[in-house]
């Protein structure tokens, strides 16, 4: 049984903690902050609630994996997970709306066809087709599997492209051309905005950030009632089921390094920590970790933060409202109906969130505008708003410059891609949003069955399966 520990109480971080766990380690988290989850956390005031991270969860696979590999009850058992139908709103930049369905290709090929004419859908589900290619190609190597040694190959972009198109004849086209080519019109605004939503930038996207769009269709949007903190708060305490322990207010000032390995921790008030091996959870930027020779270098430009709102309402939710929204230039709308997200029927608690790339800093009269196209009558039922700013994640999740990071994508010279688990340092790995296979919760959840893997079995480890 070996001593682990773990840097931080992030998704990533909490996955691989229970894992490790089951596998016969003994293992501690030391988390700087006062609580658990990271990014995923819950902000209340006067009887609302609000989620302070993402909103939904797409690849609900992920979790139920970890709950059954972790103990005996499954995630349902642990938290109540609601499909929400429909999938998305989007305000189109006439103020029109498009509302697709959840999990259905066909009947968001049908919902395009009348919004847009005969033929939309034919289009966007061949170029979600596409995407499927692109997904399958790449699913094991950017989800399941360590990152590759030769992680260049990755580099090259695996969408393809129509021929013919004149999308090939210089560079592999952009997410935004192959939208503009393969869709065209305001179908091409739909499939950028879901990709903005992710902090990416079309323009610069490689045409693989098309599997995005493809997984949430695919695989469904997925929210948790209580709010996604739901979520951390269960694997917290399957954490705490499988004997992990939880040190809070435990900021960690280095790695200790003993006989050319990973040794412990030493900690901002200078306690020495032993341990067997360190599995450090957070951004390895903020404590300056020696990444794995010929790994792909740390993300440090072309990061995106987020800004988010937090609107307290008068008057109930509406029984057509719909829980997201894409206001349009990369701003999420969420109106969830759960009545613990509010003091009582008669009110409503909506969260409007911009992902933006470097130098842009909404307002909050920049959010509150862009929310009224989402939800009528915004400014009369307005009691008070909240912002969070880049500065307030930073303090809950140690970001450098309370940077968010996007998914993991093949394709732009692996410029998107995280580092490896493994790092220059043997006996210390990286966990998290901030490594392979990158941020959102799904991704930062494969990275705990990536790393217990690692570790367990050791250079033999393949991948999960």
């Amino acid at each position: 049984m070996a001593r682990i520990a773990v840097i931080g109480a992030g998704m990533g971080a909490m996955a691989t903690a229970a894992r490790l766990a089951v596998a016969g380690h003994r293992v501690t988290v030391y988390e700087r902050g006062s609580t658990y989850g990271g990014a995923v956390g819950r902000h209340e005031r006067d009887g609302f609630a609000f989620d302070t991270g993402p909103g939904l969860l797409h690849l609900p696979a992920v979790y139920r994996d970890l709950f059954v590999k972790t103990g005996k009850r499954p995630l349902e058992q642990c938290v109540e997970l609601v499909q929400v139908d429909p999938a998305v709103r989007h305000v189109l930049p006439d103020g029109t709306t498009v509302t697709l369905p959840n999990a259905s290709r066909g009947g968001a090929a049908a919902v395009l066809d009348q919004a847009f004419g005969p033929g939309a859908g034919d289009r966007w589900s061949e170029v979600l087709g596409r995407a499927r290619d692109a997904w399958n190609a790449t699913r094991r190597p950017l989800l399941e599997e360590p990152l590759w040694p030769n992680w260049q190959v990755l580099g090259e972009d695996p969408y393809p492209a129509l021929r013919k198109s004149g999308l090939l004849r210089r560079r592999p086209p952009t997410l935004a051309e192959v939208a503009a080519r393969e869709l065209g019109g305001p179908l091409a605004g739909l499939l950028a905005e879901r990709v903005l939503a992710h902090g990416l930038d079309p323009a610069t996207a490689p045409a693989s950030a098309a599997v995005l769009p493809y997984m949430e269709q695919t695989f469904g949007s997925w929210y948790v009632r209580g709010g996604m903190r739901a979520l951390a708060t269960a694997v917290h305490e399957r954490c705490r089921e499988r004997k992990v322990d939880f040190v809070f207010g435990a900021g960690v000032r280095e790695v200790v390094e003993r006989d050319g390995r990973a040794a412990g921790l030493l900690l901002a008030d200078g306690e020495a920590v032993e341990a067997d091996a360190v599995v450090c959870g957070v951004d390895p930027r903020a404590l300056a970790i020696p990444l794995a020779p010929g790994s792909t270098p740390a993300r440090s430009t072309g990061l995106s933060t987020r800004y988010t709102l937090f609107l307290a309402l008068r008057g109930a939710r509406p029984a057509d409202a719909v829980h997201r929204t894409l206001a349009g230039g990369g701003v999420t709308v969420l109106r969830p109906d759960d009545p613990a997200a509010v003091p009582d029927a008669e009110h409503e608690a909506v969260t409007v969130q911009a992902v933006v790339g470097p130098g842009a800093a909404p307002s909050a009269e920049d959010l509150l505008a862009a929310a009224e196209g989402a939800v009528p009558g915004l400014r009369e039922r307005l009691l008070w708003h909240e912002e969070r700013t880049p500065a307030d994640v930073l303090e809950a999740t140690g970001a450098v410059d309370g940077t968010v990071p996007a998914p993991a994508l093949a394709g732009s010279g692996g410029r998107l891609l995280y580092p490896a688990n493994t790092t220059a340092l043997p006996g210390l790995y990286l966990a998290g949003g901030w490594a392979h296979p990158g941020g959102g919760l799904p991704h930062a959840g494969m990275t705990g069955a990536l790393v217990a893997g690692l570790i367990v079995e050791g250079a033999d480890f393949r991948g999960s399966r």
